[in-house]
Order: C-alpha cells, then structure tokens, then sequence
C-alpha cells in the first residue's frame, strides 16, 4: 500500500506513511529489531550446519538452542549463553534416560519434569533452571528412540556453537545512543514539569491543579525505572566489546548522571507535595504575591535549562560539544542560585504574611537548593572521580592473579635489558 495524497489547493501534499514495512525500517536500529533479525539469522545458520553434522531429517534442537544462546549484546551472550548451554544439555540428557526407559507418559512428564528442576539447582544453572526442564520436555516429545537422541546432544553443541561463534565475529551494536536518549527525554520532562511549576504559581491555583502536578512528578519513577533498563542494556554491549575503547568511562559517565538525575526526580516531586500543601492552604489567594511568584518563576525557569543542559552534557561524547554544555549548565545554575537568593529575601520579608507556612517557605527553598547541589558541576566531577576510582579497584581486585603476572613479565624484562650489555667494554 503507497502513501496516501491529499491534495489542498493546487498542490498534492503527501500525508503521513502508516505502511507497517516502512515503520520497520524506520526502526531498524532499536534493540528488539536487531535482536530479532539476528536471532533469526543464527537459527537459520545452525539448522543449516546441523543438516551437514546430524543424522536427524529436522534437527531442530539446534537452532532452538542459537536463540536461546544469541544476546543482544556480547557480553550477556558471553556470559549467560554456557549456562544456557548447560541447562540445555542437562535437559537433553534426561530427556535421553527418560526416553530409554519409560516414554512419554502423564507420570513420567511430571517425573521429568520434576528431576530438571531439582537437577538443574544442583548443576548451577542460575536463572535458567526452568529451560532444563524445557529442553527436557521438548526432546522427550520429539525424541522416543534411544539411538537417535544422542543427535540431540550433537545439535545442541552445534546450536551453542553457531550462537557463541556468531556474537563473536558479528559483535552486536553498541546501544549507547538508545540509552542517551532515554535520559534526555527523561530529562525532557522533568524540564517541562519545572516550567509548568513557573507558569503556575503567580496566580491561583486549584488543589487538583497542583495534585495533578504532583501525580505528573510520581509518573517520573516509572520512567527512570525505564531508563535504567536501557541504560543497563548500553553497559553490557559496552563490556567486552572490541568496538569501544573507552567503555568504562562511558558507562560510568551515564550512570552517575542517571543517578544524578533519578535524585532530582525525588525531590522535584517533594516540591510538588509542598506546593501542593501550599495550594491548599491558599484555596482563596494567590499562591504567591506577585512579586515573589516572578522571582521563582525565574528559578524554576533557570533550573529547567539546568537540567536540560545537564542530560546534554552526560549523553555528549564529543569535547567541543561537552564543554560548551558544561559552560551552559554552570551558567543556568549560577542564575539559579541568583533568583533563588532573591526569594529568600522576599519569604523572609513577608514571613509576617503567612506566618503558619513559614515551614513550606523553608521546605521549597531547600528542595531547589537540593537540586541544584545535585547539578552542580563541581559535584559531578567529584562523583566521576570516584566512581572511576572504585571501578579500578575492583577491576584489580577481581584480576589480581593478572596484575601480578604482568608485574613480573615487566620484571623480567627489565632485569634483561639491564644485563645485556649496552655497548663495547674498553
């Protein structure tokens, strides 16, 4: 089906494609779209060794295992496909004994079934215990003859080899840019939520106004939960991956700024209660006077850009770019601060105003002052440092018996240059 055109006028306008091929194109680069062609790819390749290798007619066993084993990145493929592997050989092998014996009956389902699962905790297969009993269940189905399932056995290895073989040499894709824009566009919303904040409080608002705010703020923890899944998916591609030279600075980069992010999130939405509770104090007046709502319409609109700047800054992996984004982010900040001292001075003079919510006065100060610390820049270079500190020390911790080969390599080769001679004794 071609695009629809309607015509206005004398000129054709041609409206939007809907054509569902063509949305798949546009999503070829998403995760699941790679994901599924490469799945599929891998089957097909290990059905077609398993035809060469295995006496079975349809050794189906053996692409079934290459989409268990095919990640979308390779480190997940690295390592979650040998226990995979494992679990499925363990189930082919009960499978075998339970074939030779008894069949496939109601009973000894529930046998089989039953000893994968017991057998699979013993063998350590992890989160992938119920494929032992799977694979078990799926071969005593296809397999009644003792002779022929040692096929399966060969299929499976065939299936996990095609699978590792094929995330080797075709390394999945990097998923950083997905990941960056998950924690762009979630900051997109904390800055439209700020700026809805501004535009609100110089006149008066509704309690259901400001409940619907504060239920927009508590929507913020579902999409960081979101986030951290696509942010979690980026630092495995990044792990092992000959592509990336510079993978734990990236991953550490990101994460901090999630983290930086998720805690703004938190106590934004404390800001909302309080204005919430501010609202319903003041269900006959303004919110603010006048004078003080331009004031914090002021801070709210500088932290907006603030936190707008502060995603571009984390997902930017290009120094000119970074750099400009860090002058901006500093920039808003310290206008922040600016117009957030103004409306100190301006509560504190009219404190006499509205002396029973003196405390919310002090309660919204300090929730923008909160924000604005997690922001800083002098702060998220301190956390860099310490990340990348801490990332150090596990790494020579967790490859200790390495280090230590590598120091004595260097040794050694030291000492034998020292002892040659460096030029003609007189």
């Amino acid at each position: 089906m071609g695009p629809v055109v309607r015509k206005s006028g004398n000129k054709p306008h041609v409206a939007e494609v809907t054509d569902p091929l063509l949305d798949l194109v546009r999503r070829r680069r998403e995760p699941v779209v790679v994901q599924t062609v490469r799945s599929t790819v891998a089957a097909v390749l290990a059905y077609v060794v398993a035809l060469v290798l295995s006496s079975e007619p349809a050794p189906l066993t053996a692409p079934l295992t290459a989409l268990l084993v095919v990640q979308v990145t390779l480190y997940a493929t690295l390592t979650t496909g040998m226990r995979r592997v494992n679990a499925v050989v363990v189930g082919v092998l009960i499978a075998i004994g339970f074939s030779a014996l008894v069949g496939l009956t109601w009973w000894s389902l529930g046998l089989i079934i039953l000893a994968a699962l017991v057998i699979g905790r013993f063998v350590r297969a992890g989160e992938f215990v119920p494929e032992v009993a799977i694979s078990a269940m799926l071969v005593l189905g296809v397999t009644r003859v003792a002779e022929t399932a040692w096929d399966r056995v060969l299929e499976t290895l065939i299936g996990a080899g095609v699978g590792l073989l094929f995330n080797v040499l075709f390394v999945p894709p990097v998923w950083v840019q997905p990941a960056s824009a998950a924690i762009e566009d979630l900051a997109g919303r904390m800055r439209r939520l700020l700026v809805c904040l501004g535009d609100e409080v110089g006149g008066h608002i509704p309690v259901s106004e400001a409940a619907a705010r504060l239920h927009e703020a508590r929507r913020l923890d579902h999409d960081i939960v979101q986030v951290d899944a696509a942010l979690r998916q980026a630092e495995d591609s990044l792990r092992l991956n000959p592509r990336v030279k510079e993978g734990t600075l990236y991953r550490v980069v990101l994460r901090t700024g999630l983290d930086t992010l998720e805690i703004s999130a938190v106590v934004l939405r404390t800001l909302c209660r309080t204005l919430t509770d501010l609202a319903k104090a003041r269900t006959r007046e303004h919110l603010f006077a006048p004078h003080i709502a331009t004031a914090l319409h002021e801070v709210f609109q500088h932290m907006a850009h603030a936190v707008e700047s502060f995603a571009v800054l984390i997902t930017t992996q290009v120094g000119a770019n970074a750099e400009e984004a860090e002058a901006r982010l500093a920039e808003e900040l310290a206008r922040s601060r600016a117009s957030r001292d103004v409306v100190a001075h301006l509560l504190l003079d009219g404190v006499q105003e509205h002396p029973r919510q003196w405390q919310l006065h002090g309660a919204l100060l300090a929730e923008i002052d909160r924000i604005l610390d997690e922001l800083d820049v002098e702060k998220r270079s301190q956390r860099l440092i310490e990340e990348l500190d801490r990332e150090s020390r596990e790494q020579r911790e967790k490859y200790r018996l390495v280090d230590r080969l590598r120091g004595r390599i260097n040794v050694t080769r030291t000492s034998d240059r020292t002892a040659k001679p460096q030029g003609p004794v007189p």
